[in-house]
């Protein structure tokens, strides 16, 4: 049995330059994902793979995903009123990402949002996500189908 290769470029973040080609590249093998097995097998179609492509590339750029190591930064003082803690140091391309993020689960609508971050985001497989929501089997496919058409309305991407 041979595994599905969707192959693709990938430039590595923060390395671009103006009008260039980044400096550095990687290829991934975007079917090793739950979202990229269901779209190499049809369950998918382009335009939801790309939504879903584009939902995980914000939770990832605005680092939303949980810490999996202690974290060695020393505490945050308070500073009373005048302001945040001196150690909370987001980009704007983090904040822009999050608020990305949140709008386009907001815009899936209630209750989609949690198959969502399981399937595409959190690299749930299917029966997994179904069975941890509680769902009957095969209702993952179609709900989070009907999420991955709302976001890609979010996203603006076309037909």
């Amino acid at each position: 049995m041979t595994a599905s290769r969707l192959l693709a470029e990938r430039a590595i973040p923060g390395d671009e330059r103006r009008g260039r080609r980044p400096a550095r590249s990687v290829t991934v093998n975007l079917a090793e994902s739950p979202l990229g097995w269901l779209f190499a097998r049809g369950h998918v179609t382009r335009r939801q793979f790309e939504a879903g492509e584009r939902l995980r590339a914000d939770w990832e750029r605005a680092q939303l995903s949980p810490r999996v190591t202690m974290s060695w930064d020393a505490a945050p003082v308070a500073r009373g009123r005048a302001g945040p803690a001196p150690g909370i140091d987001l980009t704007a391309a983090q904040l822009d990402a999050k608020r990305r993020f949140h709008a386009a689960v907001a815009e899936a609508g209630p209750g989609l949002g949690d198959i969502l971050w399981r399937v595409v985001c959190g690299g749930e497989g299917m029966r997994a996500a179904e069975t941890a929501l509680g769902w009957p089997a095969r209702a993952g496919k179609l709900v989070l189908s009907l999420a991955l058409d709302r976001i890609a309305d979010y996203y603006r991407i076309g037909a």
